[in-house]
């Protein structure tokens, strides 16, 4: 225990060692929060509370993945694999399937992503005639979220004044009943959003006080990261179930809040010590990215702000280059001198590769020209961020046949394949079909089993239409109960004529959509196999369904590791890091953002985005502001940014006549900023791969199937010996246990630290 103890600083030490009560650790850009979360769970385990009695929540998987397999490095990873560690909405999650009978679902509902809950509200916007100019659906999603994130149900919403009067100020009165409509469809369909995950678990700790009981006796400590980036609905759940043993410790930064428009809520950290009386509060101020500069100057900025818990950041570093402030007399040229001291500073003595470079904009329209100047220098780049791998369109087709398989009454799976690819089943057809499920008040699933019964008027030839894809429905899901999981999918593939569309179709965007569905398959086989190597008795599609549909962007960001200069939003930026970072469109109405004009708060929020900003940086910031930048068809004269003028000019070093605003006093030039267009880089795309059936071995039955049938003879495996693992590398053996089925061993990867492996189905080759 003292070993990985004496890793810490004090600070960092005090806030590990502290297990007695509420804990509130305030921690400063670059000081290592996640260590001592890390080293806090290791310290318990240390203590003897038992790995399910912990529950740790995070914001990504990403971040919840990286932190076990720490914690598995300090202890064990088979204890690190019982952990209650996750997202939010993961853990919720689970949690709802194991108790979906109290509020009425069954355990395999459906998790609705964005795309599924817009299309839904569409299709209800449209059956009641409304306008979608006026009921924009992106508009009434976002309501809809806001309300079931502040707790509010549809039942209420309907009954609240204030927000009725608001709907009614703002010309869409009926979003009440469209939020009712929606509501009611989900429960149908046997399906919850995200927001539902929320909202559903804290309905199910206020009705069901036995359950809560049961989970708030369990979690024995409570530790939750990124505190000030909670919500309502989030900080309700937490602290219900701290209630029993009030052991919790919340870590975060309220200098780095920047969520509001989530729904984050700034109070819950800054009102912490309020909420839990008796807490202590730790304060992490050593900065270990920054220069002392960089630090300095992000401390120079942030102490404007008034709603803040004090810190004095720090950093033990060099003192480093100065934060030079370049000036431009457009956008376009303002690019060109970010590319020009890009390829400056890859010339000089530090040897920079273009992975070390980040360029943060408020916007994501600002990217287009910075991209052209990057490309006209032959820089390479990535725009973090668009479309994740799960959210192409072509894998959410696949998805939503699987969907289909586990739970038939999804409605938004259904409408999503029903014709695709076209087998002559119109929109009017589903229309009625739908239509018809709303007035029995049942599922389209269930009218499409006896569209007679139900009254919907359809010629023979439309129903026998109908007729032939549910009994393919049907089939595919017997089918499913003897083959893998990727094996399903092929099957989908193969009858559903959607490879034959892909064959006969050979344009390079098509070619490309094959490629994703064939590294789905991959995905897939892949997901089965880990499973198996780690213990698992038996992999569902459910399984890999509920995995998939809680990914998000960052998780899935495969390009992270190639040599390329980042672009992205500086709320994308956040726990990231980078040795130099360009932060560009630092003027008015466009830093801060001109929807924060008129509200102190949210020009406090503004603050602390820029604050984000400087601070993603290890070794040099550079700024950046044009006096005349295109905006809505013209030319427009900008102001630099108030930000600029909040400043200690010790550390900045002003270049190309910049200068600093030193009164208040800014033009106003009005964007609606929520209109912004985006545009991503066009890639070169590799040639095409043949059919994934016919490159990989499959498995023919996962349950029984020995990993010593790929050729691989593991029975002399024994410690101190090195292998080869095809996903995790190259390891050392540390010790194996058990015999025949039940034999595993654990290896230590060179890259991927500990991992417990069943050698049945271990994906092991002897070196």
């Amino acid at each position: 225990m003292e070993e990985y103890l004496n890793q810490l600083n004090e600070s960092q030490r005090e806030a590990v060692l502290y297990v007695d009560g509420p804990e509130l650790v305030i921690a400063g850009a670059g000081s290592g929060k996640t260590r001592v979360l890390i080293y806090k769970i290791a310290y318990l385990l240390d203590r003897g509370l038992p790995p399910y009695t912990i529950l740790s929540l995070t914001f990504t998987n990403k971040a919840a993945k990286e932190m076990k397999e720490r914690i598995a490095k300090l202890t064990d990873p088979t204890i690190a694999r019982r952990l209650w560690m996750g997202t939010f909405h993961s853990i919720f999650s689970r949690i709802l399937r194991k108790e979906a009978e109290h509020i009425g679902y069954r355990s395999d509902f459906t998790i609705y992503d964005s795309d599924d809950s817009k299309s839904l509200i569409k299709t209800i916007i449209k059956e009641m005639g409304l306008d979608d100019k006026q009921y924009r659906p992106g508009l009434v999603q976002s309501r809809i979220s806001q309300a079931k994130n502040s707790l509010i149900t549809s039942k209420a919403y309907e009954q609240n004044k204030e927000l009725v009067e608001h709907d009614m100020h703002t010309k869409v009165p009926r979003i009440r009943e469209i939020y009712a409509r929606y509501q009611n469809r989900c429960f149908q369909a046997g399906a919850m959003d995200f927001d539902d995950l929320l909202l559903q678990t804290n309905i199910l700790f206020r009705d069901h006080p036995d359950v809560l009981a049961k989970y708030s006796s369990l979690y024995q400590y409570i530790l939750v990261d990124e505190y000030q980036d909670t919500n309502f609905a989030q900080h309700l759940i937490v602290q219900r179930l701290q209630e029993q043993h009030h052991r919790i410790c919340v870590v975060g930064d309220d200098a780095q809040s920047i969520y509001s428009f989530r729904g984050a809520n700034i109070e819950n950290i800054l009102q912490f010590k309020n909420q839990y009386p008796g807490s202590k509060v730790f304060k992490l101020e050593r900065n270990y990215r920054s220069t002392q500069n960089i630090v300095d100057i992000a401390n120079s900025l942030i102490n404007k702000n008034k709603e803040q818990i004090h810190k004095d950041v720090y950093s033990e570093k060099e003192k480093g280059n100065k934060i030079r402030l370049f000036t431009s007399f457009s956008d376009y040229e303002e690019a060109y001198i970010v590319a020009s001291q890009i390829s400056e500073m890859r010339m000089g003595s530090a040897h920079y590769a273009f992975i070390d470079f980040a360029i943060l904009y408020r916007t994501n329209a600002q990217s287009r020209v910075l991209e052209e100047a990057l490309r006209k220098r032959n820089i390479p780049y990535r725009v973090y961020g668009g479309f994740s791998f799960y959210q192409r369109k072509e894998i959410k087709d696949i998805i939503a046949y699987l969907r289909l398989l586990v739970n038939p009454f999804d409605e938004e799976a259904l409408k999503r394949v029903i014709n695709y690819p076209m087998r002559g089943i119109g929109d009017t057809t589903v229309s009625k079909l739908t239509n018809a499920a709303v007035a029995h008040g049942v599922s389209p699933w269930e009218v499409l089993q006896d569209p007679v019964k139900f009254e919907v008027q359809i010629n023979s030839g439309t129903l026998a239409k109908l007729t032939r894809f549910r009994e393919m429905i049907e089939r595919f899901v017997e089918q499913s109960q003897t083959l893998t999981l990727d094996e399903t999918a092929a099957l989908i593939l193969e009858e559903t004529g959607i490879l034959k569309e892909f064959n006969e179709d050979r344009t390079v965007e098509n070619i490309s959509r094959k490629e994703n569905v064939q590294e789905l398959l991959k995905g897939m086989l892949d997901f089965t196999l880990s499973r198996f190597e780690e213990g698992a008795e038996q992999v569902t599609l459910s399984d890999f369904l509920s995995e998939v549909s809680l990914y998000t962007d960052q998780d899935n960001d495969k390009d992270k590791d190639t040599d390329k200069i980042t672009l992205m939003t500086v709320h994308a930026a956040k726990g990231l890091e980078f040795k130099n970072v360009f932060v560009v469109g630092l003027e008015e109405e466009l830093f801060p953002s001109t929807l924060s004009k008129d509200n102190p708060r949210a020009i406090e929020e503004e603050r602390r985005l820029f604050y984000v900003a400087i601070t993603r940086a290890e070794d040099n910031c550079i700024l950046t502001y044009a006096k005349s930048r295109y905006r809505n068809g013209q030319s427009n004269l900008c102001s630099p940014s108030r930000f600029l003028g909040d400043l200690d000019m010790q550390y900045i070093e002003v270049q190309g006549g910049g200068e600093l605003p030193t009164d208040n006093r800014f033009q106003k030039q009005y964007e609606d900023f929520e209109k912004v267009a985006y545009r991503k880089p066009v890639e070169r795309l590799p040639q095409e791969k043949r059919y994934y059936e016919k490159q990989l071995t499959k498995l023919s039955d996962t349950k029984s199937k020995p990993a010593s049938s790929t050729g691989n003879n593991l029975s002399g495996l024994s410690a101190d010996m090195r292998v080869q693992h095809d996903r995790f590398g190259i390891g050392t053996v540390v010790s194996t246990e058990g015999e025949g089925n039940d034999a595993s061993a654990i290896i230590e990867f060179d890259n991927f630290g500990s991992k417990r492996l069943i050698l049945k189905y271990a994906r092991l080759t002897i070196l």
